[in-house]
């Protein structure tokens, strides 16, 4: 395990652009922080920056926890815009992480506040059918991942520590026959998730200083130790030089796990 960065301020969501940059965010100094030849550069966007992802198109998309928003941010441009603020006539309540599916339709969760409050869902979205709301899983929803065809959508559910797993329809924007794929255990619950190319998940239970990797079967497969105990999300590096790349809050840390597995492009 190798310590790119200390001192960070609550790091989340990492990700890699098109052309290989490691970002992720620091939710409690508002910034989208990029990691490139051993250096870091911030970018201050306000707000609670989240979960990330980067569309086909290079755009970066993120979660706002405290704006209660989707926005993007342009790299080249510097500039940021909000995308989705309401769901009817209703603030997003606390939207954390998201991914693009196979067609490129957007999806988030919605968390909610509390861990066992119930309030929270997950949504799908494009400019097209606008957005739809999934309401399966209500206990603070959090990190989600597609398996290797991009048909089956896996999420976390911190608050029940399960995570679940269903066939997504991107045609029609439905989950079909929901299933608990596995349980973490931990004092807190699944964070982030990430599958790699052999289809093992991987999943940062925050509260137990490890990184869980489960088979397809759900059944737990090794344990990754961390120096801290709150791991929040993790990502493959597509290079496969920095191997697994884990954001981790309570030591303020990004850290790399040498493997030679690679990610889910």
């Amino acid at each position: 395990m190798s310590i790119l960065l200390e001192n960070l301020q609550f790091p989340e969501g990492p990700a890699f652009a098109p052309n290989g940059t490691l970002w992720f965010v620091e939710q409690l100094n508002g910034s989208l922080s990029e990691y490139s030849s051993g250096k870091l550069r911030r970018h201050f966007v306000g707000g609670r920056p989240n979960g990330i992802a980067f569309d086909s198109d290079g755009l970066l998309w993120f979660c706002d926890s405290l704006r209660n928003e989707i926005r993007t941010y342009d790299p080249i441009s510097d500039s940021t815009k909000t995308v989705i603020s309401h769901i009817g006539n209703e603030n997003l309540n606390l939207p954390n992480d998201l991914a693009f599916d196979a067609e490129g339709n957007l999806l988030f969760t919605c968390s909610g506040e509390e861990l066992h409050k119930g309030d929270g869902y997950f949504c799908a979205w494009n400019p097209t059918m606008g957005l739809t709301k999934i309401d399966s899983v209500p206990f603070y929803p959090n990190g989600l991942a597609f398996d290797q065809d991009g048909t089956v959508l896996y999420v976390a559910e911190t608050g029940t520590k399960h995570i679940w797993k269903g066939k997504w329809d991107s045609g029609a924007f439905t989950w079909k026959n929901p299933e608990i794929f596995t349980n973490t255990g931990g004092s807190v619950g699944p964070d982030g998730i990430a599958f790699d190319e052999e289809g093992l998940l991987y999943v940062a239970v925050f509260g137990s200083s490890k990184v869980h990797v489960y088979h397809q079967n759900g059944n737990l497969h090794k344990e990754i130790q961390l120096p801290g105990a709150n791991p929040t999300n993790c990502a493959f590096d597509p290079n496969g030089k920095l191997g697994l790349v884990i954001t981790e809050a309570e030591k303020g840390q990004l850290l790399s796990y040498a493997t030679n597995s690679r990610g889910i492009l």
